[in-house]
């Protein structure tokens, strides 16, 4: 081999080298950028799922703890809850029996509301109104709330309310019909005298409408459910968390 040749296989060599490393580098280079993106995507996923923890604990529906407390229907219509003695603080639950989100906060924070007036912690009013203006859910609404009118007894009212809930109709359907409503009256234990007769002829549809009316313009309401805490309405984002929906009632409490 010729000192030419020889020279060039050397720069060859070289060169070589030059681009092992470089491709070594590289792939280094590579490898963390890989171990970059997996360690953001597990803290990613991690944080989604503390997320969801904390948006799952915070949600989650209470238990029965016992015995409801005494409940009282009014001659208004509505129903008041609480032990003997406890005039606060006073929950004020806006509520229509056709309205979704209504059945969603009754299945999401109905206990705590129930929990919290068997603690003697508040006093907690329902006032079943009708909200809507067009049918058939304005219809299916005064069906249902004339109906609970018809109940005198407040345990067997509380009863019939979480049925009315639990089965509520589309809203782009005729729902709430009478036959409906007297069988899910008998589920309830329902034994008012003429509940029948009352429901078939939806004897308290003026009575429900006048209400309606009357409790919408004083208290300015646009929306339902509304639920107000001594007055002043409770934000949407702890109606639904029934554990600061909790936090915010007792403190009111104290």
């Amino acid at each position: 081999m010729s000192k030419g040749e020889r020279t060039k296989t050397k720069s060859q060599s070289a060169r070589d080298k030059i681009k092992a490393q470089q491709a070594a580098q590289r792939a280094r280079d590579k490898r963390r950028r890989i171990v970059t993106y997996t360690t953001a995507g597990v803290v990613a996923v991690a944080a989604v799922g503390l997320g969801w923890w904390y948006a799952a604990s915070t949600s989650r529906s209470e238990e029965a703890l016992g015995a409801l407390a005494p409940i009282a229907v009014q001659s208004d219509g509505t129903a008041v809850m609480a032990q003997n003695g406890v005039t606060g603080p006073v929950v004020d639950i806006y509520e229509d029996f056709q309205c979704p989100a209504c059945k969603e906060l009754e299945r999401v924070s109905g206990q705590t509301f129930k929990n919290l007036a068997a603690e003697g912690k508040a006093k907690v009013v329902y006032h079943p109104i009708t909200i809507f203006s067009q049918d058939p859910t304005r219809a299916n609404s005064v069906r249902a709330g004339s109906a609970s009118r018809c109940v005198a007894d407040g345990k067997q009212w509380m009863a019939f309310h979480d049925l009315l809930f639990e089965n509520q109709p589309p809203e782009t359907e005729q729902g709430f019909l009478p036959d409906q409503l007297k069988q899910w009256g008998k589920e309830a234990g329902v034994d008012t005298p003429g509940f029948d007769q009352c429901v078939t002829s939806n004897k308290n549809a003026d009575a429900q409408l006048a209400y309606s009316k009357k409790v919408t313009e004083e208290q300015k309401l646009d929306h339902t459910p509304t639920v107000k805490l001594n007055g002043t309405e409770i934000d949407n984002q702890v109606l639904f968390s029934p554990s600061q929906l909790r936090d915010e009632i007792t403190e009111a409490a104290k």
